[in-house]
C-alpha cells in the first residue's frame, strides 16, 4: 500500500490529521510533518528543501495547495512524486476521489454557434473583433445575424473577411437573397431554411438548416429533412426552441419526436429563447439545455449574448458541453466533474465548524489576523482572542484598526469578500478572491513562481493582518 507523507505547519497539523482520519477505507498510509512553521499556507519549495532531510520514508509527499516554488525539484532531489495537494485541507477527501476518477474535458461533440445578432450595424472589423472574442471563449462558429428592416450591404465582405482569418460562418437571415449572398461568399452554414426557401439549398454549397414554416408545424419540417435526404445532400435540423411559457416543455417534445422519427441525422438546438429571455443566472440554464442536447445527441447549439445577464454565454456553452458529453459518454450524473457553471454558490462552501476554527485561534501568538466563514458566519481572530459576526461592520470596532488607515483598508476588502461569501455560501480563502466560475475571468495562478509583496507591509502598531506579511519569507 502507498505511503503519504503530508508537509504541513503548526496551526493547520491537527486538523489535517483529522481529515485524513476520516477518509473511509483509504488506499494509503499516511503520515504528516509539521516543518516547523506556523502558516502552511506560507510554505515554499526552498523552504521543504532545507528542513525535510532526504531520503524520505515514503511513496509520494504531499505540500500544501499554496506552497509556492518548482516542486518537481523537489521531486527530484527526494527521488519521489512531490504534488500540491487542495489549496483547503478540508477538501483532501475530495482530492483523491477526483484524482481517482480523473475525466477529460477535452472532448465534446456539439458544435457552439455563436451568433453576432447586430452584425448589420456593425463594421466588418468590429464583426471580425466580435468573432474573436467568441472564438476564445469555445465558439465554432461564427453567425452573422441579420436584423428586421436593416439593410447588410457588407455581407459579403464580412463572410470573406471571417474566412480568410480561419473562422467558420454562417448566415442567419430571413430574406432568401442575403442567404444567397453569404453563400456565395463562403458561408459554411445557411439559418435558416423552410420547405418554401429549400430552393437555396440547390444554389449554394453552404450546409442548410433546416427550420419549421412555424415551430409547432412539425410536418413541415419532416418534409424538409425527408427531401434533404433524398438528395444526399448535408443538413441540420432544428425544431425551435420556445421560451417560458410560450411552449417550452412542447418544444423539448418536439426536438424528441424529431430525434426518434430520424435517429441518425444532425440536429441543432437555438438556446437563446430560453438563456435571453428568463432573468436567471444563464450557467445553470446553459447546464440543463446541454444536458438535453446529450441525451438528443445534438450536434450543434446557437447561442447569443445580447442580454448584460447572459454576456458569459459561449463561455458557458463550452463548459457546459464538455461537462454533459462526459456525464453522458460515461454514464454518470454531471456532478464532481467540475465546478465551472457554479457561479453563484459552492458545492462546499464552510469546510469549518466553528468549534474547529476556535480550536485554531487558541493557538495563535501572533498580532496577524486571520478570517475565516462558518455557516454561522464571519470569525476573525489574532493573539488578542476571537472575534465572531455576520458582517463586515459588526466586526470592524472590535478590531482596534481606527489609527492604521493601511491595514483598516486590507481588514475592510476582506471582511467584505467574507461576508458575502457568507450570504451567498461560497468558499472564502484569505487573500484569495472569491470564485465566481466561468462567470468571471480569472489569470492562471502559477504556483511555481513567488507572490509579489502586498501594499500594506509595513509593521502597525497594533494587530495586522496576516495578508500583509511577505509571503515569500521563511518564517
Amino acid at each position: 500500500m502507498e505511503h503519504i507523507v503530508f508537509l504541513t505547519g503548526r496551526l493547520a497539523q491537527p486538523s489535517l490529521e483529522r481529515v485524513l482520519s476520516s477518509i473511509d477505507d483509504a488506499p494509503f498510509t499516511w503520515e504528516t510533518r509539521d516543518i516547523g512553521l506556523q502558516v502552511a499556507g506560507l510554505m515554499t519549495a526552498d523552504m521543504v528543501r532545507r528542513r525535510v532531510a532526504a531520503p524520505v520514508q515514503a511513496d509520494r509527499i504531499i505540500v500544501p495547495g499554496r506552497c509556492r516554488g518548482d516542486v518537481q525539484a523537489l521531486a527530484d532531489h527526494y527521488g519521489m512524486p512531490v504534488q500540491r495537494g487542495p489549496e483547503e485541507l478540508k477538501d483532501l477527501p475530495r482530492f483523491f476521489n477526483r484524482a481517482a476518477k480523473a475525466v477529460d474535458l477535452s472532448e465534446y461533440e456539439v458544435a457552439i454557434f455563436a451568433e453576432i445578432v447586430d452584425a448589420p450595424r456593425l463594421t466588418v472589423q468590429q464583426i471580425v473583433e466580435r468573432a474573436q472574442a467568441y472564438k476564445a471563449d469555445g465558439a465554432d462558429v461564427i453567425d452573422l445575424g441579420s436584423l428586421p428592416d436593416t439593410p447588410f450591404p457588407h455581407l459579403a465582405d464580412s463572410v470573406q473577411a471571417l474566412k480568410s482569418l480561419g473562422f467558420q460562418v454562417s448566415v442567419d437571415a430571413v430574406d432568401p437573397q442575403d442567404l444567397l449572398r453569404g453563400g456565395r461568399a463562403g458561408a459554411d452554414y445557411l439559418l435558416s431554411l423552410s420547405l418554401d426557401t429549400l430552393w437555396v439549398a440547390d444554389e449554394v454549397a453552404a450546409t442548410p438548416v433546416l427550420i419549421p414554416r412555424a415551430p409547432t408545424d412539425e410536418a413541415s419540417l419532416h418534409e424538409a429533412v425527408r427531401l434533404m435526404q433524398q438528395r444526399g445532400k448535408p443538413f441540420i435540423a432544428d425544431a425551435i426552441l420556445d421560451p417560458i411559457p410560450f411552449g417550452l416543455a412542447a418544444s423539448i417534445v418536439r426536438y424528441h419526436r424529431l430525434r426518434e422519427a430520424f435517429p441518425d441525422i444532425a440536429i441543432m438546438m437555438g438556446v437563446g429563447n430560453v438563456t435571453e429571455l428568463t432573468e436567471a443566472d444563464t450557467s445553470g440554464i446553459n447546464a440543463v439545455l446541454f444536458g438535453l442536447c446529450a441525451e438528443l445527441d445534438v450536434a450543434a447549439v446557437l447561442t447569443t449574448q445580447v442580454s448584460r445577464h447572459a454576456r458569459r454565454a459561449v463561455r458557458e456553452a463550452d463548459w457546459a458541453r464538455r461537462i454533459m458529453h462526459a456525464a453522458r459518454s460515461r454514464q454518470m450524473l454531471p456532478k464532481g466533474l467540475n465546478d465551472a457553471l457554479m457561479t453563484v454558490h459552492d458545492k462546499h462552501p464552510f469546510p469549518d465548524t466553528p468549534q474547529e476554527i476556535a480550536a485554531t485561534a487558541a493557538q495563535v501568538r501572533d498580532p496577524n489576523f486571520r478570517v475565516q466563514v462558518s455557516a454561522q458566519g464571519l470569525h476573525v481572530y489574532n493573539r488578542d482572542g476571537l472575534r465572531q459576526g455576520r458582517g463586515a461592520f459588526e466586526l470592524w470596532p472590535q478590531l482596534g484598526l481606527q489609527h492604521d488607515a493601511p491595514h483598516a483598508f486590507y481588514m475592510g476588502v476582506e471582511l467584505a469578500h467574507a461576508e458575502i461569501a457568507w450570504r451567498l455560501g461560497k468558499r472564502y480563502v484569505q487573500d484569495q478572491p472569491l470564485d465566481w466560475g466561468c462567470a468571471v475571468e480569472r489569470a492562471p495562478v502559477d504556483n511555481a513562481a513567488w507572490c509579489a509583496p502586498g501594499t500594506t507591509l509595513q509593521p502597525a502598531p497594533t494587530g495586522r493582518a496576516r495578508g500583509d506579511v511577505n509571503k515569500a519569507r521563511d518564517e
